[in-house]
């Protein structure tokens, strides 16, 4: 009887395997069963993300075009900043701060000299760029935006993800399109509004996704409905594709996913790698 081992001499080829080979056979092990309306609520972080850079994007083309004063974007972000540090302590009813040990009057204080520091530098930030060609600094500025969206971290557990560069690549454009306002103000108020919405914006967002999923749905939807009217206000196209794009990654994208798992057909047996489960710590000492 065939036996598969290599020690002993066999009357049968080296690729020989008998009937028994396929009774090991298995399936889909580690396959994964989603559940569409599941999927659906986690595709809610990325278009919140393509919502950010939608907003921020108005936001400089309101501003270079005049139309947004850097005084009421700047009252509007101080505003609406409040209003969500509130938010983000009442959500987990101050569980979060207590955890990390972090008191207001640090947060303050790391407030009053961010707004210093990018104050006092926006003279430098408005001429930085300007040896530079402005069709550049525009290529440069949705690279790096494209960059954000694909290094941004949407809770997925991947090599690729990396927060920090995601949100260096976002201010970087920022940076590159404030060089181009009028004025220095101007320069001063989009880096920090830039520092909101891609830095302190998801943060909220992700405590919102843990602790109440229902709220964040609706504040998706509503971020969604308020970049797509602000874009409508630009160009009626761009608001048709830029709808088109937000259902297809939040209702089309999911049911390709629920598809295709179907025809998943993973299979393992005993011809996979062997997986030494013992503690072999022993033998190191």
């Amino acid at each position: 009887r065939w036996q598969k081992v290599l020690y002993e001499r066999q009357p049968f080829p080296d690729n020989y395997v008998d009937q028994r080979f396929l009774e090991e056979l298995r399936k889909n092990v580690h396959a994964r069963q989603y559940r569409y309306q599941a999927v659906v609520f986690q595709s809610g972080a990325v278009v919140q993300q393509l919502c950010s850079v939608c907003v921020f994007v108005l936001t400089w083309w309101y501003m270079d075009a005049g139309v947004l004063s850097p005084q009421g974007l700047f009252g509007a972000a101080l505003v609406s900043s409040l209003l969500g540090y509130v938010l983000f302590d009442a959500v987990d009813g101050g569980a979060g701060r207590w955890a990390s040990g972090r008191t207001r009057w640090a947060d303050l204080k790391s407030t009053l000299v961010f707004a210093a520091f990018t104050y006092g530098f926006s003279p430098v930030l408005k001429t930085l760029t300007e040896s530079i060609s402005t069709d550049t600094i525009y290529a440069m500025s949705a690279l790096m935006l494209l960059g954000h969206l694909i290094f941004f971290d949407y809770g997925a557990n991947a090599a690729i993800v990396s927060s920090t560069l995601s949100l260096n690549m976002a201010i970087f454009a920022s940076v590159c399109l404030a060089s181009r306002l009028p004025r220095s103000l101007h320069a001063f108020v989009m880096v920090t509004f830039a520092m909101q919405i891609f830095a302190l914006w998801p943060m909220l967002q992700k405590k919102l996704k843990a602790r109440t999923p229902r709220c964040y749905v609706g504040v998706t939807v509503l971020f969604a409905l308020a970049a797509l009217a602000g874009l409508a206000t630009v160009s009626s196209v761009g608001a048709v594709l830029f709808a088109s794009l937000l259902l297809a990654i939040s209702c089309l994208c999911p049911y390709c996913l629920i598809r295709l798992q179907l025809l998943k057909d993973n299979i393992h047996g005993p011809w996979d790698e062997a997986e030494i489960k013992e503690d072999l710590s022993r033998f190191l000492m």
